[in-house]
C-alpha cells in the first residue's frame, strides 16, 4: 500500500514536471522572428485582432490568478469575489469566441490535435484496459512513439467536421448524429483494411450482442455521438485557442519536423505489416529497404510492439 502511494505521488510528480516543461516549450515557439517578416508582409488585420484577443485573455486570466483564493492567502491581498470572478471568465468566454471566429482551420492546428488525440487516446485506452480487465499490455498503433493513429485520426476528423458545423450553428442533436456516422465509419473502415491488407486485428465487437459488424457495435456509436458533442462544445473551442494559429518561425519549423516524424512513422508502420504479410505467404524482399525492414522489424519485433493485435497467416477469409 505504503509503495502504491510512493508511486502515485512519483508519477503526479512527474507529470507535473513534464506538464511545466511543455508550457515552457510552447511559450517559447511562440517568441521569435514573426513567420509575416519572413515572407515580406505585414500582418493581416484579423490576425492582429487576434493577437490583441490573446493578449487581452492572457491579462485577464494573470488578474483572476493572482487574486485567486491561494495567491491572496500568500499574498496578503484581498481575493476576487464569485461575481468579479464570473465577471472575468464570462469576458474571457467571449474573447474567445471572438478570437476563434478570426481562426482559420489550418494544417498547424490539426497535426498538433492529430498528437495529442493519438497519445491521449493511447493512454486513456491502457488505463481502461487496467481498470475493467486487469490488462497491462501495450497497445500502441505505429512502430515509434506512444501514439493510437485511430484516435489521432478520430480527433481530427472530428475537428474537421465539428469546425464547420460550428461556423453554420449546428445543433446538438446534429452534432451527434454526425459524430455517430463519422466514429462508426472510421472503426468500420479501419478494422476493414487492417484484416483485409495486413491480416491484422486490433479490436472485435462480435461477442456483443448489440454488434452490427465485427468492428462496430451500437453501444460505442453512441459513445461516438457523446464525444462528439463534448468535443464540439466543450474540448475544441478551448483545444483551438490554446493551439492558436502559426505565427513565428519557430512554430513553422517544429510542425514541419513534426509532420515529417509522424509521416515516416506512419510510413514505416504501413512497411512494417506489409513485408509480414509477404513473408507469411513466402515472398521474399526485392530490394535492399524490404531487407533492412525484415532485419529490424521481425515477427517477434511486431508481437511484442503490438500486444493487443492478432494476426493471421493467410487470407483471413480462407
Amino acid at each position: 500500500m505504503l509503495l502504491a502511494l510512493i508511486s502515485l505521488l512519483v508519477a503526479l510528480l512527474v507529470l507535473r514536471i513534464l506538464v511545466a516543461i511543455a508550457r515552457r516549450f510552447i511559450s517559447w515557439l511562440g517568441h521569435g522572428t514573426s513567420v509575416y517578416h519572413l515572407v515580406g508582409e505585414n500582418m493581416p488585420v484579423e490576425a492582429q485582432y487576434a493577437a490583441q484577443i490573446r493578449a487581452y485573455v492572457a491579462q485577464a486570466e494573470k488578474v483572476r490568478h493572482d487574486h485567486g483564493i491561494i495567491a491572496s492567502l500568500r499574498t496578503g491581498q484581498k481575493h476576487l469575489s464569485r461575481e468579479q470572478r464570473d465577471a472575468i471568465q464570462h469576458s474571457v468566454d467571449r474573447a474567445r469566441e471572438a478570437y476563434l471566429s478570426y481562426m482559420k482551420l489550418e494544417p498547424y492546428q490539426l497535426i498538433i490535435i492529430f498528437l495529442i488525440g493519438s497519445v491521449a487516446g493511447l493512454v486513456l485506452e491502457e488505463l481502461w484496459m487496467f481498470f475493467t480487465a486487469g490488462l497491462t499490455q501495450s497497445r500502441v498503433g505505429l512502430v515509434w512513439g506512444p501514439f493510437s493513429p485511430l484516435y489521432g485520426f478520430g480527433a481530427t476528423l472530428l475537428t474537421i467536421i465539428c469546425w464547420h458545423l460550428r461556423c453554420r450553428n449546428a445543433n446538438n442533436m446534429t452534432i451527434f448524429f454526425v459524430s455517430v456516422v463519422v466514429g462508426g465509419a472510421l472503426e468500420q473502415l479501419t478494422g476493414w483494411g487492417m484484416e483485409t491488407f495486413f491480416h491484422a486485428s486490433s479490436w472485435t465487437y462480435i461477442y456483443l450482442p448489440d454488434h452490427i459488424t465485427q468492428w462496430v457495435a451500437w453501444r460505442f456509436l453512441f459513445f461516438w455521438g457523446i464525444l462528439g458533442l463534448a468535443w464540439a462544445r466543450i474540448i475544441m473551442p478551448d483545444l483551438l485557442y490554446r493551439i492558436g494559429m502559426i505565427t513565428t518561425q519557430r512554430q513553422l519549423i517544429f510542425i514541419s519536423l513534426l509532420a515529417l516524424y509522424l509521416s515516416a512513422d506512419i510510413f514505416m508502420t504501413v512497411m512494417c505489416f506489409g513485408r509480414k504479410t509477404l513473408r507469411d505467404k513466402g515472398i521474399p524482399p526485392q530490394n535492399a529497404f524490404e531487407a533492412w525492414v525484415d532485419a529490424n522489424y521481425t515477427d517477434e519485433f511486431i508481437a511484442a510492439r503490438f500486444q493487443n493485435m492478432t494476426i493471421t497467416q493467410g487470407s483471413p477469409h480462407e
